[in-house]
């Protein structure tokens, strides 16, 4: 993938340390119950530069689906090894068990990003 300086900010000095890190969005997939945090299938979120997280206007994303898909994140932005689950799954489960809401992420763009400038 390559580098989109317009949206990634200025392109680190090529001696600075660089981290190398995708955008992530983050689609409801699917709900196998009944949906009662008033998101829908196709309703996303997107990850950039690291930590900031963006929804569509006026768009909202539940707190729980949220909790559920914050520790894989930092991880799911990385390059990993093809033999990695990691890799290779990408659903995630909102805890609610009536609701049964799935989310898919789906990797973006690679941005090279100053190390000393991330969270």
């Amino acid at each position: 993938m390559t580098t989109d300086d317009r949206a990634s900010g200025p392109t680190p000095a090529p001696t600075a340390d660089v981290t190398e890190l995708a955008d992530l969005r983050v689609v409801v997939d699917r709900i196998e119950g009944r949906s009662v945090c008033g998101l829908s299938v196709g309703d996303h979120l997107t990850v950039t530069r690291s930590s900031q997280l963006r929804l569509p206007e006026g768009g909202h994303f539940c707190m729980y689906a949220l909790a559920a898909l914050l520790p894989l994140l930092p991880a799911k932005q990385r390059a990993l090894a093809d033999g990695d689950w990691l890799a290779r799954d990408c659903e995630v489960a909102c805890p609610d068990p009536q609701e049964r809401l799935v989310m898919r992420i789906e990797a973006g763009p690679v941005h090279r990003l100053a190390t000393d400038e991330l969270t």
